[in-house]
């Protein structure tokens, strides 16, 4: 069941075996690893520390906690814990590719490049391994060896989706999109419904690009790395939820829970401890249930929904929010208008709405454009269009480094308004008192 997929089907089995053999090793460490497929990382890692107690010379015990520890964000404990599935096992490729992708969170890749060239140097047809070595050998400017290493690795698993991945954005990044998008033509000559092919095949062709990214692209692509979301968003010097709470705080002023708050694309919750002492109630919600899931260990939210946030916010009701919160989820948008009519809508008068975007350089009449990576990036005057139609107003656009990206800043956007003040029924032309919190007034 397990390796099938089923770790929630598969774990009162093991505990079932528990309960007969309290100290039976391969049941404690694989139950471990199915909590920690399912979202409870630290019983994860009290399970597989048990099984260590027990048996402190299983390598692949070692391994395990130290991918459990690696996807938690803790690198230098996972760092220890490979290091000594190494000492007891040498030979074993895999740690070696393990403690590469390691050396790689930790901005180190010399050493992350010579730890999967110890694995290939083990297993020669490692095509994890290769593919890792590639999106390194890429990510360092080293384009044709990553190729070659991409290559390599379809070759010898042609069915491995990130190394396809990772080829066409290694030929797109490079500029050479006719080869990018053939690689991503073969994807769906293969797979005609993959949806993570399709929309790359759309970014790096500009042929029949969406308005937003499709749900089955967003689901399937945020399933895919929920485990390992906030590992991949440290590498990548991740901003987004510290922008967002500096905004607050400069246009809202201190913290006090008076506030009905909705987390718009929540993802793993990262912004729902510094929304927490906004919020007399805060709400998340996310098309990924594997992200919704790591939200919920937060324990801040008080409902969690699983949705396209564009209907949720239209089914939601009208004047339901003091304040929407979005970081990172409207560059999968290119077409703003839709879903910030959505979110006026479900703001209170005077509540507020703040939001990151990509920033798309220079001029031109496009108002969005869905980039390589597979998000889009937008105009400021296409964005103030659009927040204006919507009735919100109050507009800031603040530049900022949202991330980095194959090396280099992300030019964005950290956005915030307030919707319009409903005008007050018989006194034409006169707008409504601003909504007061204690201590601090919202009007714009």
């Amino acid at each position: 069941m397990h390796r099938d997929g089923r770790p929630a089907e598969a774990e009162p089995i093991y505990r079932v075996v528990l309960q007969a053999r309290p100290e039976h090793v391969g049941a404690l460490g694989a139950l471990g690893v199915a909590r920690h497929q399912q979202g409870d990382s630290e019983d994860a890692l009290q399970w597989l520390r048990r099984a260590l107690a027990v048996a402190p010379g299983e390598p692949g015990t070692w391994n395990n906690l130290g991918n459990v520890l690696l996807e938690a964000g803790r690198a230098d404990e996972a760092a220890e814990a490979y290091e000594e599935a190494v000492r007891l096992a040498p030979g074993l490729g895999d740690v070696h590719n393990n403690l590469g992708v390691l050396r790689r969170a930790q901005d180190r890749p010399v050493e992350a490049e010579a730890a999967y060239r110890r694995a290939l140097a083990i297993d020669p047809r490692s095509a994890e391994a290769l593919t890792n070595l590639g999106r390194l050998l890429h990510a360092v400017g080293r384009t044709e060896e990553a190729i070659v290493a991409l290559c390599e690795a379809l070759l010898l698993r042609p069915d491995l989706i990130k190394a396809r991945h990772a080829l066409g954005m290694t030929y797109c990044m490079a500029g050479r999109l006719e080869e990018a998008a053939q690689v991503y033509r073969d994807w769906l000559a293969e797979e005609p419904d993959n949806p993570q092919a399709r929309h790359h095949l759309a970014a790096c062709s500009g042929e029949g690009v969406p308005e937003r990214a499709a749900d089955a692209y967003v689901e399937k692509v945020f399933d895919g790395f929920a485990e390992s979301f906030e590992s991949k968003l440290a590498h990548l010097q991740y901003r987004a939820p510290q922008l967002i709470e500096q905004a607050l705080a400069d246009r809202l002023g201190p913290p006090q829970r008076v506030l009905d708050v909705l987390d718009a694309g929540c993802g793993t919750g990262l912004c729902g401890p510094l929304l927490a002492p906004r919020a007399r109630r805060l709400e998340g919600v996310d098309l990924s249930q594997g992200m919704l899931d790591k939200a919920a260990h937060r324990q801040v939210y008080d409902a969690l929904a699983k949705a396209e946030l564009t209907d949720f916010l239209r089914d939601t009701g009208p004047d339901r929010y003091d304040l929407i919160v979005s970081a990172d989820t409207l560059c999968y948008f290119g077409a703003l208008q839709d879903v910030l009519d959505a979110a006026a809508r479900a703001l209170r008068p005077q509540g507020w709405l703040f939001f990151t975007l990509e920033a798309l350089a220079g001029d031109g009449p496009a108002g969005f454009q869905l980039q390589p990576h597979g998000r889009y990036s937008h105009r400021e005057a296409y964005v103030r269009v659009a927040l204006a139609s919507a009735g919100l107003n109050g507009v800031a656009m603040e530049r900022a480094h949202l991330r980095m990206e194959s090396g280099k800043p992300v030019e964005g956007w950290v956005v915030s308004c307030t919707k319009e003040a409903e005008e007050v029924q018989g006194a034409p032309g006169r707008g409504a008192e601003p909504v007061q919190y204690p201590g601090h007034s919202l009007a714009s």
